[in-house]
């Protein structure tokens, strides 16, 4: 009996043009009518999901940056905080800046970077945030540490940078991707499916009534640790092959699909 939803957001909410679909908003207003609990489990910024959050009526704990935050809806209260040590994401920043990639350090729910480009802007308009724009990235986080690191680039240079990173950086960090073009360098032991387990334990839900929908690699854990892992038919490869099962892509309403299927219109079903 699931009693938790855990729902992706990009690519599995909403697609790039940030919009909640009529049929995926009905789907999640109708098992919420049932009591099951929903949750967003996202990479993005607080700010920058909170808005949905709203939208859909979803009071459970709002993970954010991967889980590296997770925090109250309702009162704002940060519940779980797990930032990127300082000396990684120097090093990252400093690893980028010499192969001429973009990157963003978070900190207090705000991002920066040292120059407006069409990277930049790309986030920017998916986030719907913008950045702070600063001379030095080395030197605004000297001593502070970041919430996490992105490096952002065309999707196939991504791809490439993404594996050299975790080279690099080993156990020190965790590296993942969540649009194709968004490299994200977190703390090696925050990933979406630590975030959902400290949910699920803080909602008194057994871990094995979860069900979990994303579209992404960094959806991988989410996925995993659910008692039911949905990939939309968007997802990678490696990411449907690990799922329980593959419903459409957000185009096509996926998530209400995998709503209808394991959460019956009937509680008594």
């Amino acid at each position: 009996m699931i009693q938790l939803v855990a729902y992706d957001l990009d690519g599995t909410l909403v697609g790039r043009d940030l919009v909640l679909r009529p049929r995926v908003r009905a789907a999640i207003a109708r098992v919420r009518a049932t009591g099951v609990r929903g949750c967003i489990v996202t990479g993005r910024m607080y700010q920058a999901s909170l808005p949905y959050a709203r939208e859909l009526e979803l009071d459970a704990p709002l993970v954010c940056y991967q889980g590296a935050a997770i925090v109250d809806p309702q009162t704002d209260e940060v519940l779980f905080d797990m930032p990127l040590p300082n000396a990684t994401a120097l090093e990252v920043v400093e690893m980028a800046e010499r192969d001429g990639m973009h990157v963003q350090l978070y900190r207090n729910d705000t991002y920066y970077c040292e120059q407006r480009n069409r990277f930049s802007d790309l986030y920017a308009h998916l986030s719907r945030v913008e950045p702070v724009v600063v001379p030095s990235l080395r030197e605004l986080f000297g001593t502070s540490v970041a919430t996490k690191a992105v490096v952002i680039a065309d999707a196939p240079v991504a791809e490439q940078y993404a594996k050299q990173l975790q080279e690099k950086l080993g156990k020190r960090a965790y590296v993942t991707r969540s649009y194709p073009e968004f490299v994200e360098i977190l703390n090696p032991f925050v990933d979406k499916g630590e975030a959902l387990e400290f949910v699920a334990a803080r909602l008194e839900i057994p871990i094995g009534n979860v069900l979990a929908i994303g579209d992404s690699w960094n959806d991988a854990p989410l996925l995993e640790a659910a008692g039911i892992g949905v990939a939309m038919g968007s997802a990678p490869g490696e990411i449907r092959v690990l799922a329980d099962a593959v419903v459409a892509d957000v185009e096509h309403d996926g998530v209400a699909e995998a709503l209808d299927r394991y959460i019956p219109q009937d509680p008594s079903a």
